[in-house]
């Protein structure tokens, strides 16, 4: 399993170091946020044909995706899910309740 884990952290960081030199490397086309609102092409969201950047960011970006869903399945807890079991096992009986025990009063004694 530590294998598995080695090599899902290392596809992790290999796209993530891709995925920012990809983006970095692209041009802007007046596509990104200032595009949407100030102008640009006819479309509403640019035009959908794309480069080779474009696509490669988006492949890149599915790897990082799914390499960071598989590094945190990988390393989940493993009673995370059993919240109901575990308070199962750390129930008390019912005579320890604070409203069952006996309520101690303290007596002063006047005549000292």
């Amino acid at each position: 399993m530590a294998i598995i884990e080695t090599l899902i952290l290392v596809i992790f960081v290999v796209s993530a170091i891709l995925l920012i030199i990809i983006v970095m490397m692209q041009d802007e086309q007046g596509d990104g946020l200032g595009g949407i609102f100030g102008g640009g092409s006819g479309a509403a969201f640019g035009s959908r044909s794309g480069n080779i950047l474009t696509k490669t960011t988006s492949i890149i970006g599915a790897i990082f995706i799914l390499s960071s869903f598989g590094s945190a399945w990988i390393n989940r807890t493993p009673a995370a899910g059993d919240i109901l079991g575990v308070a199962r096992e750390q129930s008390v009986d019912s005579t320890s309740e604070w409203w069952n025990q006996p309520v101690e009063t303290e007596t002063t004694n006047s005549a000292e």
